[in-house]
C-alpha cells in the first residue's frame, strides 16, 4: 500500500525576539505571570518585511533542503494559516510563485491551530489517491497581525513563524512497522465558535479584526478533546501510548500539553515542548517543535511520533506517523 513518508523538515522564525519582560510596560502582566500560566518566556514577531508568505517560503526551502529535493520534484503545496497575506490568491500560491514552481497546484487549508495537522492528513489523502506524489505541508502564521495588544489576556501568548515538512510516496505492508502516516483521527464542532474567533472578516465587518478567547473555556474543553482524538488513533492503529517514541503536541500552553500528557499515559520524557521558546504560533506551532526535536537529533529514523492540536471553531485532530 501507498504510505506518505516524511522526506525532510524545516522552519522560519521572525528575526525579533520579543521575551515576556518586554510586555510589563505594555499591559498589567509580569515575567513570572506569563510563566507559571502558560510556560511561555518568549515568542517571535514578524517585522513589516516578514510575512506570512516569506516565513512560509524560507521553511519550506530549509524543508526542501533537507529532504536533498527542489520545487520541481514537489507536486502539491498545502499551507495551514489564519493569517494569509491576503484574502485571496491564496498565500500557497504566492509560496509556490516564491519557489519559481509553474507546475502542480497549491492552495491554503484554514483550521486555525488545527491546521498542519488537517494539513497533512490532507496531503496523506492526495498522495494515497494517486494525485500527488511529493507534497510540501505547510504552517505558517504572523497572528501578531490580529492581536490586540491591549490585551493582556492574549496579546502574551502568540508569536509568528513558520514550519513545514516534505511528504512522498513510499510502499508499505499495511503494518504499524510501515514508514509514513499511519493513523489520524479529525474533529469540529462550530458549537464553541466564540470561545475562540476574530471578531472581524470580510462578510462580516470588512475588517481583519482581533483575536479573542475565552481562556478558561478554551483550557476546559482543550484536555477532553485532545485525549478523544488521540485515543481514536491509537485505537485505529492498534497501539497505546506505551508503544510511541515521541508526542508532539500543539504548542499553546505547558499546563494543557501536560495534563494531556498524564490523562493519557504518555510520559514526560517522550513529549516534545517548545512553547517557551515560541509561545502559540497556532498553525506553525506542531511543525516548529517537531523541526526542533529532528534537528536537535531526538526524532529519528523509525521513531513512532504523535500530532496533536487544538484551535479556534472548536477544530482538533491527531495524527500517526513512523518517521
Amino acid at each position: 500500500m501507498i504510505r506518505s513518508v516524511v522526506r525532510g523538515t524545516g522552519a522560519a522564525l521572525p528575526r525579533r525576539i520579543m521575551k515576556n519582560a518586554d510586555f510589563e510596560g505594555m499591559v498589567e502582566t509580569s515575567d513570572e505571570w506569563i510563566a507559571q500560566r502558560t510556560g511561555i518566556r518568549q515568542r517571535h514577531i514578524a517585522a513589516d518585511d516578514e510575512t506570512t508568505a516569506s516565513l512560509g517560503e524560507a521553511a519550506a526551502r530549509a524543508a526542501l533542503a533537507d529532504a536533498g529535493l527542489t520545487p520541481d520534484d514537489i507536486d502539491l503545496i498545502v499551507l495551514a494559516t489564519s493569517t494569509p497575506n491576503n484574502t485571496f490568491p491564496a498565500t500557497a500560491v504566492e509560496i509556490q510563485n516564491r519557489l519559481g514552481m509553474q507546475h502542480g497546484f497549491a492552495f491554503d487549508l484554514q483550521a486555525v491551530c488545527s491546521g498542519f495537522v488537517y494539513a497533512v492528513t490532507t496531503a496523506d489523502l492526495y498522495i494515497r489517491g494517486g494525485l500527488a506524489k511529493r507534497v510540501l505541508v505547510i504552517g505558517s502564521e504572523t497572528f501578531s497581525r490580529i492581536l490586540d495588544w491591549s490585551d493582556r489576556s492574549t496579546c502574551v501568548l502568540f508569536g509568528d513563524g513558520a514550519g513545514a515538512v516534505v511528504l512522498e510516496a513510499g510502499e508499505g505492508a499495511g503494518k504499524i512497522a510501515d514508514r509514513g502516516v499511519l493513523a489520524a483521527s479529525l474533529r469540529s464542532d462550530g458549537a464553541h465558535r466564540e470561545k475562540l474567533f476574530v471578531d472581524g472578516g470580510p462578510s462580516t465587518t470588512g475588517t481583519v479584526g482581533h483575536l479573542r478567547m475565552e481562556g478558561r473555556e478554551v483550557f476546559k474543553h482543550a484536555v477532553g478533546m485532545i485525549t478523544d482524538v488521540i485515543e481514536t488513533t491509537f485505537s485505529a492503529a492498534g497501539i497505546t501510548a506505551d508503544d510511541l517514541d515521541w508526542f508532539v503536541p500543539h504548542q499553546a500552553n505547558k499546563r494543557i500539553i501536560d495534563a494531556s500528557a498524564k490523562k493519557l499515559g504518555i510520559a514526560e520524557q517522550k513529549v516534545v515542548v517548545t512553547v517557551d521558546l515560541h509561545g502559540n504560533t497556532s498553525a506553525a506551532s506542531v511543525p516548529l517543535a517537531l523541526s526542533v526535536a529532528v534537528a536537535d537529533g531526538r526524532i529519528k529514523k523509525g521513531d513512532l511520533v504523535l500530532l496533536e492540536a487544538m484551535g479556534g471553531g472548536f477544530t482538533w485532530g491527531a495524527v500517526l506517523v513512523r518517521w
